[in-house]
């Protein structure tokens, strides 16, 4: 059967297999519990009232309510709207009215949504989930008779809102064909079969762990492994008991794991592979992983407005490169220059991506789509080229490049550098302004061990042009990061504004 929206996202609805395995609280959900509790929570949402493409928020941390709600959702032809649950009351309310929520789905005895739901006038209903691991809603009124209209791939599923620079950030809306192809193409490219579990790691509210993890090991048969948060401490205890055979999460916690795994008990084999991606994976951190875990780790790269996951690095035999996002799956990639023109391999550009999984426009924003797509190409905003092999190496953000005196210089370059030394746990590099360059290069690196401004400078003039070298590296406890996991380079420069040099 072709697979055409979420509604049909399970192979075989009435398997007797795990679908869903809740850590807190302790319970399986088979893939026939799975599809019956989505149908009746569908019916009950389309009793309420609510119209075809209404939105509905969620602030809930991950856990079998969130994916039960998120699928009732789609098969009730509403649209989710999934937001950080660390949100603040201000941020939440101002988030439900943005997006016209008709209503906020949060725990009873989260007062922060319960407050940003009051102060936007929106109610809010409460997940509940029983022993036997079904989830249901309180406070959903009934109104009239459920609809048993099946959803169009066409229909809006998903709003995430991106994070902007200024002004409002701008609404992503993924239909069910965009959200479904990706998650059919990630579970082809790892070749994600019913044997597969995932034990999840990244939030659940971001494309990362929804699409790159949820969606597409459910879209396989597998097993989904679901704690309430990563703790690495617990990681490979329930890695091992829940027969886990891979995950997917950013570096930084990769690294974190990394550096606990004797501690730990990790073993030195056990993933059938390992996921990175949503920030760049230095490659002294992909030597260590692979060597400590016995496992490829497979660096891949995705977009929300792609619906996650356009490139990814494959499994072996076939290589997997260090420095690279690997090849395009399910899409097409290209390189453009500053014309528009499509470049050969190995040349610099911007990268532009279409495909099914990507957007149709962001919400309500014509001025941002007019920037934003090129002659049907969805313009990405990263720097990347291909080697002659088809394998894309992301060199850096157009607006996040540095200008030195006209040097144009790739933060990420730099920072691939600093992680070489031992001592380095992670680093940031950025511009500041510089009265006779315009720019110059910064960098802000957290260590593990023992290393000074001078030693780091060094390393860097052994492998990089003179002017790529930071003029100053200072030492900070730890990077600021956004919910996704990704070093927040504005943020960065920012801890640093009021020490000119």
């Amino acid at each position: 059967m072709q697979r055409r929206t979420l509604a049909e996202l399970f192979e075989d609805r009435g398997a007797l297999e795990p679908a869903i395995i809740s850590i807190n609280p302790p319970v399986a959900v088979t893939y026939r519990a799975l599809d019956q509790q989505v149908e009746q929570l569908a019916g009950q949402l389309s009793a309420s009232g609510l119209k075809r493409g209404d939105c509905i928020g969620t602030s809930l941390p991950n856990g079998l309510e969130f994916l039960v709600v998120f699928l009732a959702l789609a098969r009730a032809r509403l649209v989710a709207a999934p937001f950080n649950p660390a949100y603040k009351s201000d941020e939440l309310r101002l988030s439900i009215e943005h997006l016209k929520v008709k209503a906020l789905v949060a725990h009873s005895d989260d007062a922060t949504a319960r407050q940003a739901a009051t102060a936007a006038g929106v109610p809010q209903w409460n997940p509940v989930v029983s022993s036997s691991g079904t989830v249901s809603l309180a406070g959903v009124s009934r109104v009239s008779g459920s609809s048993d209209v099946s959803p169009d791939p066409s229909d809006d599923v998903l709003f995430i809102r991106t994070s902007g620079t200024t002004g409002k950030p701008k609404v992503v809306p993924l239909t069910h064909s965009n959200i479904l192809a990706s998650a059919l193409g990630i579970a082809s490219h790892y070749r994600l079969t019913a044997a597969d579990r995932s034990l999840v790691v990244m939030p659940l509210f971001h494309g990362h762990g929804l699409i790159g993890a949820a969606l597409s090991t459910l879209s396989s048969g597998g097993a989904l492994i679901v704690p309430p948060r990563f703790s690495a401490s617990t990681f490979w205890a329930a890695f091992r008991e829940h027969r886990a055979t891979w995950y997917s999460a950013v570096p930084t916690i990769h690294q974190v794991l990394l550096a606990r795994a004797d501690s730990d008990g990790a073993p030195a084999q056990g993933p059938r592979f390992i996921r990175s991606c949503s920030a760049p994976l230095a490659p002294a951190v992909l030597r260590g992983v692979e060597d400590r875990f016995g496992a490829p780790l497979l660096e891949a790269y995705g977009m929300t407005e792609t619906s996650h996951q356009v490139a990814s690095n494959p499994l072996p035999p076939r290589p997997h490169k260090a420095g690279t996002v690997g090849i395009g799956t399910g899409v097409e990639l290209a390189v453009i220059d500053e014309t528009g023109r499509r470049l050969s391999a190995n040349a610099r550009g911007e990268v532009v991506v279409r495909g099914p999984g990507v957007m149709k426009g962001y919400r309500d924003n014509p001025e941002a789509n007019a920037q934003s797509f090129v002659d049907g190409w969805f313009r990405s905003g990263d720097i990347g080229v291909f080697d002659s092999d088809g394998y894309l190496a992301l060199t850096g953000r157009i607006k996040e490049l540095i200008n030195r005196g006209g040097e144009k210089i790739s933060p990420t370059e730099v920072e691939a550098i600093l992680m070489e030394d031992s001592a380095v746990a992670e680093a940031a590099v950025f511009g500041v302004p510089d009265p006779k360059y315009g720019e110059e290069v910064w960098a802000a690196v957290a260590l593990k061990g023992e290393a000074d401004q001078d030693r780091l400078q060094a390393l860097c003039r052994e492998h990089l042009a003179d002017f790529k070298v930071p003029k100053v590296i200072r030492v900070v406890p730890a990077l600021p990061r956004n919910a996704t996991g990704k070093i927040d380079r504005r943020a960065v420069a920012a801890l640093f504004e009021p020490h000119g040099e």
